[in-house]
């Protein structure tokens, strides 16, 4: 099904940019994959392109082959950086005031000649994740296993986020490391407005409470 979509997604309208991805082991950001567990990226020119991609041939095909899907509705608040030599996020001019939850995605293509020094740190940079108040979901998410990576998250507002990313002594000292060790060949960090969650992880809708 991963290598099977890229023909289905080429001929769809609207679709701008996407990305297939597998997902870390036991949620958090771990190297190890989770051989049940894929992630879909897309970004459309309109919320109706990806209402009617919901319902398209590849999306049933994806949910005869499921457990459970579960599709988060996003719309931009900033990013930065590069992802496959293109920024692909606009910031939507269109963001509700009423809605607290911050989305963020951090991506990066990690050097070869770094990928040791880059693992041996990871556990220790996201040891504030466990158990942190503010935080609804997280999990590794990433084209390549070890070598492309990235994580997504999900706060319940901007300021839970701005505590666990710069309050955090491990997280801060990570930042600092990857200025320091030039740990990325390239690397995004783009925020999100969630506004709509459809389907279930685990047995429950994550976002049910906050939408």
């Amino acid at each position: 099904m991963m290598n099977e979509a890229h023909g289905f997604l080429a001929k769809m309208e609207g679709l701008h940019f996407y990305k297939l991805m597998g997902c870390g082991k036991n949620e958090g950001f771990n190297p190890y994959p989770d051989w049940s567990t894929y992630s879909l990226l897309t970004v459309w020119d309109a919320e109706t392109d990806a209402e009617r991609f919901l319902t398209s041939e590849l999306m049933n095909l994806y949910r005869e082959k499921t457990l459970e899907t579960w599709t988060i509705f996003m719309k931009n608040i900033v990013a930065k950086g590069m992802w496959s030599g293109k920024n692909p996020f606009e910031q939507s001019p269109t963001l509700n005031p009423d809605i607290p939850l911050v989305a963020v995605i951090t991506r990066a293509t990690i050097r070869g000649k770094k990928l040791l020094s880059f693992w041996r740190y990871v556990p220790t940079s996201h040891l504030q994740l466990r158990g942190n108040e503010g935080l609804i979901y997280s999990n590794g998410i990433g084209e390549v296993p070890v070598i492309q990576m990235a994580t997504f998250s999900i706060w319940k507002s901007k300021a839970s986020l701005m505590e666990f990313a710069y309050k955090s002594h491990e997280h801060h000292t990570a930042i600092q490391k990857t200025r320091q060790l030039d740990w990325y060949k390239e690397e995004m960090f783009t925020r999100f407005q969630p506004y709509k969650s459809l389907g279930t992880w685990r047995g429950v809708n994550p976002l049910a409470a906050y939408l």
